[in-house]
Order: structure tokens, then C-alpha cells, then sequence
């Protein structure tokens, strides 16, 4: 039976960050009770947004004092601008956070310390995400620091109309980094990591795929507010994405492994380098390969989506990254 910790005892509202976070969930038994801990002592409300879980997430976060609303699943972007527009935010700031990632204490403090001091010129937070495979802190092949928007003044930002590595940005204002991190630890074992990243696979290659139909503009943001993300998808687009299929990933998981020092990330850490930098990689190369040849013959944009749709399951046209097409 599982043993549910206690809610933190919680300073006043007025003390603490004008914070809402938005965590969502479709069965997070397993992680949930982790994050919501590492909420309470800095954000004012926590809203899970749930779509269909079996388990025991809901009451998990209802017993931690967090509000639940649900919703049909879409994608990460289409489920995330649902909860910003229908979660009445009242708080100053927005903090995104996945149900397997937690805040760090040195974040905390951060958070309570120096949110409030910030300009008002000053609309989003880069925050520090530490990622952990099997255990063990993956700190080099690229992995560590790297900066995600993760904080924004309430009505500042959306997220990126995108299948695959969406990202938020900014409408206003700067950003600033802290220097607080946030775990992207997954407890789930390697054939539940597996089998995340099989879909994931199929939604890059779908989201590749959308935009050589140039019915997908999300590019055009190409993470304003984020250097690092920015410069990276440039490369993705303009050439890792152009080379022969298995060439990129066996290119950048030597880069990872060799000049990134990967190599010293321990077993665990190179085993992660060689499933995530090259083993998924490559399923992506293969499924818009797939993807690819079964949509070449037809003639229009409008049959190829149907037919991604079909081969794929994704419900393309309920996603708003077609309105450029329509």
C-alpha cells in the first residue's frame, strides 16, 4: 500500500511566490507525489491537468491540496495552452513542470528570494534541468546546463503549436537565468522509457514531415527566448535533418560521447548517450523515412496529412499548427 507523505506546512500565501504551476499528468502514480512535494513550499496553487489516467493521480494530487482539471489528450502543446486558458491563472508568474521532474532546493530558495525583486521588464525564467538515467546524474555529452523556459509572467508566453520539441516563448520582456535547477529523474523502467520514445519518434518525424509540406510555420518562433534551444533547432533544421538516413545520429552521438565527454558519464551515462543519441535518433531517421515513402505519391498536402493521420494515429487536423494551411 502506498505511503503518502504529508503536504509541507506552507508559509502564508502573501509570503510566498505569486506562482501557479502546471503539472500534467496521464497516470503518474509513480512520480506525481514527488513533484507536487517539491511545489508546495514556493508556488500559491498547483494545477494538475489530467488526461485519462487509471491509477491513483488524481487522488494523489487532490489528498496534496493541488486542483485537477481534465482534458482530452491531444499533445503536450495543445494540453499545456488548454490549462493557460482555462485554469483562470490569478498569479503573477507560471511555472511548467512534468510530472517525473521536481524542483531542487537551491531552485526553492532561488525562487523565494529573488522572484520578486526581478524588473518588471523581466517576463520569463531559464531554469537549470539536471537529467538522470538509472540512477545517475548525466552531467555531460551536452546534457548539463541546459536552459529551458520554464517561468514566465502570467500571459507572457505559449507554447510552441509543435508535435515534438515544443517549447515555450515569449510574446514580452526579457528573460534571466537562475542558477537553481530543476531533476528530470523517470522511475519507470528502460522498457516504459523505450516504448515514451518510440512515440516520441513518430511525432519528430511527423512534425519534419509537416513542415517540408510548409503547412507548419511553428519554426518561424524558433524559441525566441532561448538562445541555446534556438541555435539548436537551426542546426536540426538546416542540416542534421538534410544528411542521409543513420548519418546524424551516428555523427552526434560521437560528438557526444568524444568532444562532449559523454564517455565520462559511467556506464549508465553512456548507455543513455547510445539509446538517446544514437538509438532513438535513428528510429526518428527511420520513421520519416517510413512516413515519407508511404505519403511520396500522393498529390497534395491535404492527402499526405490524412494519410499520417491514418498511419500514425495523431490527430493532426485538431492541432493548430495547420491553421497556416487552412
Amino acid at each position: 500500500m502506498r505511503n503518502t507523505l504529508q503536504p509541507n506546512k506552507r508559509t502564508q500565501a502573501m509570503e510566498m511566490p505569486s506562482v501557479t504551476a502546471i503539472v500534467l499528468t496521464q497516470d503518474e502514480e509513480l512520480h506525481l507525489e514527488r513533484c507536487i512535494q517539491s511545489l508546495l513550499p514556493v508556488v500559491q496553487r498547483i494545477c494538475v491537468v489530467d488526461s485519462g489516467s487509471t491509477d491513483e493521480t488524481l487522488e494523489i494530487a487532490r489528498s496534496l491540496g493541488a486542483e485537477v482539471f481534465e482534458n482530452t489528450w491531444i499533445n503536450h502543446a495543445a494540453q499545456f495552452n488548454w490549462a493557460l486558458d482555462h485554469c483562470q491563472m490569478s498569479t503573477q508568474w507560471v511555472l511548467r513542470l512534468d510530472a517525473d521532474e521536481y524542483l531542487e532546493t537551491n531552485l526553492q530558495s532561488e525562487l523565494t528570494r529573488r522572484l520578486s525583486t526581478l524588473d518588471a521588464d523581466t517576463h520569463g525564467v531559464l531554469l537549470k534541468r539536471k537529467y538522470f538515467f538509472l540512477g545517475r546524474w548525466v552531467r555531460r555529452g551536452g546534457m548539463y546546463p541546459l536552459f529551458h523556459l520554464r517561468l514566465w509572467r502570467t500571459g507572457s508566453a505559449r507554447i510552441e503549436q509543435r508535435w515534438m520539441d515544443e517549447h515555450a516563448v515569449l510574446t514580452s520582456g526579457s528573460t534571466i537565468r537562475f542558477d537553481g535547477a530543476f531533476v528530470d529523474d523517470n522511475r519507470h523502467d528502460l522498457a516504459r522509457w523505450s516504448q515514451k520514445h518510440i512515440g516520441y519518434a513518430t511525432r519528430e518525424a511527423v512534425q519534419v514531415l509537416l513542415e517540408q509540406l510548409d503547412v507548419d510555420d511553428s519554426q518561424a518562433s524558433a524559441v525566441r527566448s532561448n538562445a541555446q534551444a534556438s541555435k539548436k533547432r537551426w542546426i536540426k533544421q538546416h542540416m542534421y535533418n538534410h544528411l542521409p538516413v543513420g548519418t546524424g545520429p551516428l555523427l552526434y552521438v560521437l560528438y557526444r560521447l568524444v568532444p562532449q565527454l559523454g564517455i565520462l558519464d559511467g556506464k549508465q551515462g553512456i548507455a543513455f548517450h547510445l539509446l538517446q543519441g544514437f538509438w532513438y535518433r535513428l528510429l526518428v531517421d527511420l520513421r520519416r523515412y517510413e512516413l515519407g515513402h508511404a505519403t511520396a505519391g500522393l498529390p497534395t498536402a491535404d492527402e499526405k496529412i490524412k494519410a499520417l493521420e491514418e498511419s500514425t494515429g495523431l490527430k493532426i487536423r485538431a492541432f493548430g499548427c495547420l491553421d497556416a494551411a487552412t
